[in-house]
């Protein structure tokens, strides 16, 4: 009889032991499903387009800890109206429960300028905390938008899923995330960083 119980106490250690490991390093049912993903390139630098109209003559890394619509800052000193509104809108319209550590986002961005713009693509990357080590990388997304017209908005939603470790370390972060959304086109890429509490 003691010699039972020893062995049942050994292999509930042992099997305790695996799982702990298995939720700590994000293998089997706690595996993350985007990983696949992770291993592509991620644009998050911005480039002018070609200065051939006079148009914006500046660099720009948009970079705005509390919107969304964090927009493009001109590096040149003659900044006018049509400059101060970002050049795409991006605005997270709901957020629908699909499970325990998933969520369906459904997001919209929109083209503010009075131009068109060509062969736009959306990245999104989410961090846990405040910052973007990429370290602290949980999820990652892409999706071809094409062209948007002057004023036109696409929306999509796009299914969130985080492995139960991940959703544990936004957790021990207080709650909070940091979303980075660059918008890829022909002429130019802009990045927008916004932080979240999501607990």
């Amino acid at each position: 009889m003691r010699r039972t119980l020893l062995v049942a106490a050994t292999v509930l250690v042992l099997l305790t032991a695996g799982i702990s490991a298995a939720f700590v390093t994000g293998v089997g049912p706690f595996s993350d499903d985007s990983a696949a993903e992770s291993d592509e390139a991620f644009p998050t630098q911005t480039t002018a387009p070609p200065d051939d109209d006079g148009g914006d003559s500046g660099g720009s890394d948009s970079s705005d800890s509390g919107s969304s619509d964090s927009g493009d800052s001109s590096d040149d000193g003659d900044a006018t109206e049509s400059e101060s509104v970002p050049p795409f809108g991006v605005v997270v319209d709901n957020i629908e429960k699909c499970g325990q550590t998933c969520r369906d986002v459904t997001s919209t961005i929109t083209n503010q300028q009075d131009a068109d713009s060509s062969g736009v693509t959306v990245y999104s990357r989410i961090f846990v905390g405040n910052s973007t080590d990429p370290d602290d990388e949980v999820w990652r997304g892409s999706q071809a938008v094409g062209d948007l017209a002057a004023g036109e908005s696409y929306t999509t939603t796009k299914r969130v899923k985080l492995s139960y470790s991940e959703a544990f370390a936004v957790r021990q972060a207080d709650g909070w995330i940091t979303v980075q959304t660059t918008i890829e086109t022909d002429d130019r890429t802009l990045t927008y960083t916004e932080q979240r509490d999501v607990a």
